[in-house]
């Protein structure tokens, strides 16, 4: 009996410990869970903010100028002046090189003399027959040979003309490729002269673009020589012809150049720009996808505190680090632009920074989605 009684306390004993060292565990498990429960998740917040877009049609266009002739003598002589040097602004008119005239001047004395003694002889046929002296048939034959010394002159200095050479129109001259005294053929190279005060570019592109791309819109060109400078024009003809085998077409457009950075013949990238619109837009690193959805969390805040709340909304084109949303968004919600990873809907966070990506409100610039042809 005496045994029975004392398993039975033993039992008590054990079971009263067992008691106390499970409430000690719990009580002490709740407290280190309440001193370990995680603070609110920092997130970086973005107000949504409308940045233009545009859908580009990109190509390779040479520059070339609005005039460009190679400079050339029509006759066969040596030079005896020159009048111009190396990469020289010249105007319409201006004489560029010389050629020897000596036979050419005094074939031109000739004549002249030869027109004033007609003349001279006509003046007196013309007083003889006032008197009544002659016949009309010798005034007929003083006319004659005046006509014929005047064309004799006209000939000469149209000759003498031939060993001026003359620029054409206004421009820069180019490399020098002639010395004085060299003689020179019909043909041969002088300079050359272009007129660099706007540029045409010429570029092509796929023959689908022709119903988007029409006279007057504007262009943007940039060239490996000024990365950091874009060039605007205007495209001012389209070919009336379709090359049947690149099935592309070959576009002009017209870029003013005062300052003459642009040289005729310099690789360009060329942008045409169409469907010009502002729309919301939010950083890249809000998005978060989902099979085929994609979806922002939008911040509601009240006070101190804020909640996250999962919505889907439509893309549309990147423009660098920003993506436009065509819907789901309107400009000046805020939303999460760091930090989706760690959020859930519905959650509370907190408001650790704000990040701006540019102006909200009233189409903030940025650069275009690119559609390449």
């Amino acid at each position: 009996m005496r045994r029975y009684s004392f398993l039975i306390a033993a039992m008590l004993v054990f079971a009263l410990m067992t008691g106390i060292v499970a409430f000690r565990v719990l009580s002490g498990g709740g407290a280190d869970q309440g001193r370990m429960q995680r603070p609110m998740v920092p997130v970086a917040a973005y107000s949504v903010a409308q940045f233009e877009f545009a859908d580009i049609v990109e190509a390779l266009g040479t520059a070339r100028s609005r005039e460009s002739v190679t400079v050339s003598a029509r006759v066969s002589d040596t030079i005896s002046v020159i009048n111009f040097d190396s990469g020289q602004q010249v105007e319409a008119g201006d004489i560029l090189i010389e050629l020897t005239d000596t036979e050419e001047a005094a074939g031109l004395r000739e004549a002249r003399t030869t027109l004033r003694e007609a003349s001279r002889d006509l003046t007196r046929v013309n007083d003889l027959i006032a008197r009544g002296v002659v016949p009309q048939q010798r005034q007929d034959e003083a006319r004659a040979g005046v006509d014929r010394a005047q064309a004799r002159v006209a000939s000469i200095e149209a000759q003498l003309a031939d060993r001026i050479v003359r620029a054409p129109f206004s421009g820069v001259v180019g490399l020098r490729e002639v010395s004085l005294g060299e003689l020179i053929r019909p043909g041969d190279p002088i300079t050359t002269l272009d007129d660099i005060s706007a540029i045409r570019l010429d570029f092509t592109v796929p023959e689908r673009f022709l119903a988007t791309i029409r006279p007057g819109m504007v262009i943007a060109a940039t060239t490996n020589a000024y990365p950091d400078q874009v060039f605007l024009g205007t495209i001012s003809q389209i070919d009336s012809r379709v090359d049947p085998i690149a099935r592309a077409v070959i576009v002009r457009a017209e870029i003013d150049n005062p300052d003459g950075r642009i040289l005729p013949g310099q690789l360009m990238v060329v942008e045409v720009r169409r469907d010009i619109r502002n729309s919301p837009a939010v950083p890249g690193s809000a998005v978060t996808r989902y099979l085929d959805e994609s979806f922002v969390y939008v911040l509601e805040e009240e006070g101190e505190t804020a909640t996250v709340r999962q919505r889907t909304v439509e893309l549309g084109l990147r423009s660098g680090d920003v993506v436009e949303v065509t819907a789901g968004l309107e400009p000046g919600e805020v939303i999460i632009a760091e930090g989706v990873h760690r959020v859930r809907d519905g959650m509370p966070v907190t408001i650790a920074a704000r990040r701006e990506y540019g102006s909200g409100g009233g189409g903030s610039a940025s650069p275009a989605a690119v559609t390449r042809p």
